[in-house]
C-alpha cells in the first residue's frame, strides 16, 4: 500500500465548556486506589466519525452551538470531567479537583482536506494521521517554594470537520478519572442530550459519584503512590510517541467466524494446559472481565470513575508460537476469568506494580482495550449512528481495540496498528484463521 499524501489540518475554533454557571461548587475528589493504579495507564482516545454532508461554515453556525449546549449540561452531571487533575510531592496525594474559575473542557474545532471515507475505511490508514483528530491533554506546572504541583486537564474535545462529507468526535480522557464503562456513559448521555436538545431525558441514568463505595482495607492505594513515585510517573504525561510509519487496520470477524473459533477452541485436545474441564473454562467473544460484576459488593453500573481490574495469563512463547497457540492463549484467558469468580478480584493486588515489572521486563505483554458490551455504534448525536469508531491510545502490537462490528450483530471490529512494512504479512496471517 502506498504512503498516504500529507493532509493539512486547520484549526478554527477553540473554546472552553463548563457545566452552567452557580450549578457545580468546587469539589475535591479523592483517588479511589483502582483510580491511582490507573495513573500508570496512558490517556484514553476515541474518535466517532459521523457522516454529515455540509460545509464547515453551516457546522460552525449550526451544529456547534447546540454541541456546546449539550455538553454543558452533560456536564454538570458528569463534573470531574471538567476538572484537573493535581499532582504534587509527598506527603500530599494527586486528587482531581473541580473548581468554578478554572473547571471547563477545552473545546477544539478543525477543518481537514483529508479523504473522509478513506478515513472510515478498514484498509489500513496512517496512524498519526488518525492521532492528529484527538486533542492532546496540556500539562501545566504550579511551582512555589516548596514544591511542584503537575496540573492535568481530565478531559479535552476535539470536532474535526471533512467539508461536505463528514465530523468526527475526537475526545481524549485522563484514565484516572473513569474506566471504560464510565467514560461510554458519559459519551452516551452527551450524545442524547444533544439529539433531543435537552428534552425528554427522564430516561438517561445518572452518574453515582460516591468513591466511599470502593473500600480499601490493604491500603493498597498507599502502595500504588509509593510504587509510582518510585517508578517516577507522578508526572503525567500519559501519550507517547507515534513510530512515523505506523498504520491502524480493522479486522473484521464475523459471527459465523467466532462461533467457529469457539467451537473448536471448546473442543481442541488440549488436557495438558488446565485440570479444570473446558466447559468451566469461559470461552467468551471478548476474555476479558469487568470488575462491577465480580466485585464483592456490588457495584452499580452508574457508578463513575475507575471500577477494572487487571489479570495477567502467562505463557510460554514457544507454547504460543506452536500449532495450536490459539487454543492454548484463549483457554488461559479464560482460565484467569475463571479463576476471578473464585476467590478475591483484587487477591495479590499489593503486588501489582513489582509483578508488573517483572512482567514487562521478562516478557512481552498484549493488552486489550475497550469492549464490544459498550455499544459504541448506539452513540448517536442526531446524525445517525457513527459510520467508524476507533481506539487510538493503542501502541503497536502491544494493544489491540475492540467494538462490536458496525455492520453484523454478534461480529467484532479489531483495531490493531502495525508497522507498514509488516502489513501484508500479518493480513496473510489472519486471513488463516
Amino acid at each position: 500500500m502506498a504512503a498516504e499524501t500529507s493532509r493539512s489540518v486547520k484549526v478554527i475554533d477553540q473554546s472552553k465548556v463548563a457545566p452552567p454557571l452557580g450549578s457545580v461548587s468546587t469539589t475535591a475528589v479523592a483517588l479511589t486506589f483502582i483510580d491511582v493504579r490507573c495513573l500508570f495507564l496512558d490517556h484514553t482516545q476515541r474518535i466517532f466519525f459521523y457522516e454529515l454532508p455540509h460545509p464547515t461554515l453551516y457546522f460552525t453556525q449550526t451544529i456547534l452551538p447546540h454541541l456546546r449546549q449539550s455538553l454543558s449540561l452533560s456536564l454538570l452531571h458528569f463534573f470531574p470531567l471538567a476538572a484537573n487533575l493535581l499532582c504534587s510531592p509527598p506527603p500530599h496525594d494527586p486528587y482531581i479537583l473541580y473548581d468554578e474559575n478554572n473547571g471547563s473542557v477545552q473545546v477544539t474545532t478543525v477543518e481537514s482536506d483529508a479523504d473522509f471515507n478513506h478515513s472510515v475505511a478498514n484498509h489500513a490508514r496512517d496512524f498519526k494521521a488518525l492521532k492528529s483528530l484527538v486533542p492532546k491533554l496540556p500539562l501545566h506546572c504550579l511551582s512555589s517554594s516548596s514544591n511542584t504541583t503537575h496540573v492535568v486537564p481530565i478531559m479535552a474535545i476535539q470536532f474535526t470537520v471533512f467539508p461536505n462529507s463528514g465530523i468526527s468526535v475526537g475526545v481524549t480522557l485522563n484514565h484516572a478519572a473513569a474506566d471504560g464503562r464510565s467514560f461510554n456513559h458519559f459519551l452516551k448521555f452527551w450524545a442524547s442530550m444533544n439529539r433531543s436538545r435537552g428534552e425528554n431525558l427522564t430516561s438517561l441514568s445518572l452518574p453515582l459519584h460516591n468513591k466511599d463505595i470502593i473500600e480499601d482495607p490493604h491500603g493498597l492505594s498507599s502502595i500504588y503512590l509509593e510504587d509510582l513515585r518510585k517508578f517516577g510517573n507522578l508526572n503525567p504525561i500519559g501519550d507517547h510517541q507515534v513510530p512515523p510509519d505506523n498504520v491502524l487496520t480493522t479486522l473484521v470477524l464475523k459471527q459465523t467466524k467466532i462461533k467457529q473459533l469457539k467451537h473448536w477452541i471448546a473442543t481442541a485436545d488440549n488436557q495438558q494446559q488446565s485440570k479444570i474441564n473446558d466447559e468451566e473454562i469461559r470461552i467468551s467473544t471478548y476474555a476479558v472481565a469487568y470488575c462491577r460484576e465480580r466485585f464483592g459488593s456490588k457495584i452499580p453500573a452508574t457508578y463513575f470513575g475507575n471500577c477494572v481490574t487487571l489479570i495477567y495469563a502467562p505463557i510460554k512463547r514457544r507454547e504460543l508460537m506452536g500449532a495450536n497457540g490459539m487454543v492454548i492463549a484463549a483457554k488461559a484467558i479464560g482460565r484467569q476469568i475463571y479463576e476471578l469468580g473464585t476467590g478475591s478480584v483484587f487477591k495479590g493486588e499489593e503486588k501489582f506494580s513489582s509483578s508488573s515489572e517483572e512482567i514487562f521486563k521478562d516478557g512481552r505483554v498484549v493488552t486489550v482495550a475497550s469492549s464490544p458490551n459498550f455499544w459504541v455504534y448506539e452513540t448517536d448525536f442526531g446524525w445517525g449512528k457513527p459510520k467508524k469508531v476507533e481506539m487510538v491510545h493503542i501502541n503497536g502490537y502491544s494493544c489491540f481495540s475492540l467494538a462490536e462490528s458496525r455492520e453484523e450483530d454478534g461480529g467484532l471490529d479489531i483495531g490493531v496498528v502495525v508497522g507498514r512494512d509488516r502489513l501484508d504479512l500479518f493480513n496473510a496471517i489472519f486471513e488463516q484463521i
